[in-house]
């Protein structure tokens, strides 16, 4: 039994420690984020697909992610420890060493870049762009105001960029637009999510969001809704640019019809219902469009 018992003992530690590692690189995000840019190069592409090429800039990509992802924990993580969704960190938690996480950002970041860098100076330079615009401005930036999502949504797209002009190796109207695509998506997907979590981020000094004015804070909401309207005429570059046809074209139509009406309610009702509802529905926005518009190329 107590075999046993020691045996597992080495096992569960380092279960606990990839779970950290997760969590230090935000597993999920990382790979929603590879998702874009993979999918980007797709629709960039010419001819057949270059599966070596697919591979190294999904690397290369969950690396220099994983690597901002890491510095934001280290520079917040006595903040992390006073929210509820992020106490269990394990910067936060004490279960690891800052030296640890800053080391393994800087070899996340300097293999990411390299590999970046096999497809062309852009690639690198955007890479590069992205790590340090959310480490070190966005991060920041979160708790002296609100101007910070802004700043935070030009590494949240740039994604996409990346994977554009890895395909065509260089600045593309196709590679712009769905960097706007994305750009703007961002604005309500992350201000239903603010008003959803505003009592934690405020715990923490966090001033990403306006003051929040009861259940139904009109300004929040008509900045959400705005921001929907300018997803119309970006989704329609691609189509126009010759890319795709008139099915992703209407697909995406149909998507962005519905962001618009989830934030207008949003906007004119107001509570956690109509937030939810623009939550849920803005992490299906991206992924169907792209989705669409590859398939529609094909």
């Amino acid at each position: 039994m107590q075999t046993k018992v020691i045996a597992s003992k080495p096992i569960s530690l380092a279960w606990q420690k990839v779970q950290d590692y997760k969590m230090l690189v935000k597993f999920r995000l990382s790979m929603t984020v590879v998702f874009s840019s993979v999918m980007a190069y797709l629709i960039a592409s010419a001819g057949p697909v270059n599966w070596l090429a697919l591979v190294i800039l999904a690397g290369g990509g969950f690396l220099v992610t994983g690597a901002a992802n890491t510095l934001n924990q280290v520079l917040e993580k006595d903040y992390d420890r006073l929210m509820q969704r992020t106490a269990n960190r394990p910067l936060a938690a004490g279960r690891m060493k800052v030296s640890e996480a800053v080391m393994s950002a800087g070899l996340m970041s300097l293999f990411g870049i390299t590999l970046l860098a096999l497809f062309n100076p852009w690639t690198a330079f955007f890479g590069t762009f992205a790590l340090m615009t959310y480490a070190f401005l966005y991060t920041p930036m979160k708790r002296l105001s609100p101007s910070a999502v802004a700043v935070g949504a030009v590494p949240g797209a740039l994604p996409m960029l990346i994977g554009c002009v890895a395909a065509q190796g260089e600045l593309t109207m196709l590679g712009l637009s769905l960097f706007a695509l994305q750009f703007f998506w961002q604005f309500p997907h992350f201000w239903s999510i603010g008003w959803l979590g505003y009592e934690d981020y405020a715990k923490a000094g966090y001033k990403l969001m306006p003051e929040r004015q009861g259940d139904r804070d009109r300004n929040i909401g008509l900045q959400a809704f705005i921001y929907t309207l300018l997803l119309f005429p970006v989704s329609v570059a691609p189509y126009l640019l010759d890319v795709t046809g008139l099915i992703s074209l209407a697909i995406v139509l149909a998507l962005s019809v519905c962001y618009a009406y989830f934030s207008w309610n949003f906007y004119k009702v107001g509570g956690r219902k109509t937030a939810l509802r623009l939550m849920f529905f803005s992490f299906l926005y991206i992924p169907v469009s792209l989705i669409a518009f590859f398939a529609d190329k094909l």
